[in-house]
């Protein structure tokens, strides 16, 4: 039994720059310790599955669960940039582990590589979530020889992908502000593929690093990802604490009231209202619809007959996931939003396909 705070790591960084390496890395390492995972989509995790079920949570699935889960505990945040879908995607994930808190030892948090931290560490002063979990630590990531050449991405165009691809993503800084906000969020920064830095390089982005955050941030070098539990486990750092005294370029950009040309302007946005729908056949549909129009994502809130819960149906490229995450309040009428993402969205051919569903 916890009797005090789950520790939380949050692992961030760019698209390349080590973190899932490193997050598989720290799970070797658990020496026993039950580990919850929660992940964004974007970053596109690949750990072994024996790895997972050496810290197993025993989490059982049912149609209750808020999120993508695994029974070896891992949890995936589907719906785009984790620190743009706080409230919507993050908090109920952290909720049920607060529920379950007995069973787990540690949390590990691997956002995309989109992602503010600041976000997700302001999350943990929320009163439910404060009372039981702290931030161990925030980690970022940085690719060292694509800092050392001043395009900050292993693969800037792939970044850029990303953000074309998130139809929820809030900011769109340049990939420098980008790494600012990584950075100053940071307890520990961990530099990645240093055998391939000279020894001058080495220092020149060590030095980028320091001048960035603060003389004092504690920096690692690794190579292939390796690294002593002992560096990364336990470091108290109880980041939420100090969390309202970093400001970034986003805090600016809202500060100074700038608009912000998000990375989905470019794109059609369709939202089809209805009333209680067959939750079956909404799946079928939307099956069909992103087979035959350029549909990038989808995402709707059901209202399903003599169901007390919500369900929540997404749709990925042509993976169509679905799971409920509330009852209806009191003072809700229960009704069904759909809605879709792309190119040349012919909003009454979709509205049309989508009614036939409608009970």
């Amino acid at each position: 039994m916890n009797l005090s705070k789950i520790p939380a790591t949050i692992v961030t960084g760019f698209l390349g720059s080590g973190k899932t390496t490193l997050l598989s890395n720290m799970l070797k390492q658990a020496n026993g310790k039950r580990i919850a995972v929660i992940v964004n989509e974007f970053g596109e995790l690949d750990i072994d599955a024996d790895l997972l079920r050496s810290c197993p949570l025993d989490c059982p699935e049912d149609e209750t669960t808020p999120a993508a889960q695994s029974q070896s505990g891992v949890y995936e945040l589907a719906n785009g940039c984790i620190c743009c879908t706080v409230e919507e995607e993050f908090l109920p994930v952290m909720q049920q582990l607060v529920a379950r808190r007995d069973d787990i030892d540690h949390i590990l948090i691997e956002t995309s590589g989109l992602a503010l931290p600041k976000p997700l560490v302001q999350a943990f002063n929320w009163p439910d979530i404060k009372a039981h979990c702290t931030v161990d630590s925030v980690i970022t990531v940085i690719d060292g020889p694509a800092v050392a050449a001043g395009r900050f991405a292993d693969n800037p165009e792939q970044v850029e992908a990303l953000r074309k691809a998130d139809e929820n993503l809030d900011h769109d800084p340049t990939l420098q502000e980008l790494l600012d906000d990584q950075l100053s969020a940071a307890d520990l920064v961990i530099i990645s593929k240093n055998d391939l830095l000279s020894e001058a390089e080495q220092q020149s982005v060590s030095m980028l690093v320091r001048d960035k955050v603060n003389p004092e941030i504690k920096l690692i070098n690794i190579e292939n990802g390796e690294i002593s539990s002992a560096l990364i486990y336990g470091l108290e750092s109880a980041s939420e604490e100090r969390i309202e005294q970093v400001h970034t370029h986003h805090d600016h950009h809202h500060d100074s009231g700038h608009h912000h040309k998000h990375a989905h302007d470019d794109f059609d946005s369709v939202s089809i209202e209805l009333g209680v729908v067959d939750g079956e056949q909404v799946q079928q549909i939307l099956q069909q619809l992103i087979a035959d129009h350029t549909i990038y994502r989808a995402k709707g809130l059901l209202a399903l007959e003599n169901k007390p819960m919500r369900q929540v149906v997404q749709g990925v490229g042509h993976r169509i996931d679905h799971y409920f995450d509330r009852l209806w309040q009191s003072d809700e009428t229960p009704h069904s939003r759909i809605v879709m993402i792309g190119k040349q969205l012919p909003q009454d051919t979709l509205l049309s396909a989508l009614k036939q569903a409608e009970l």
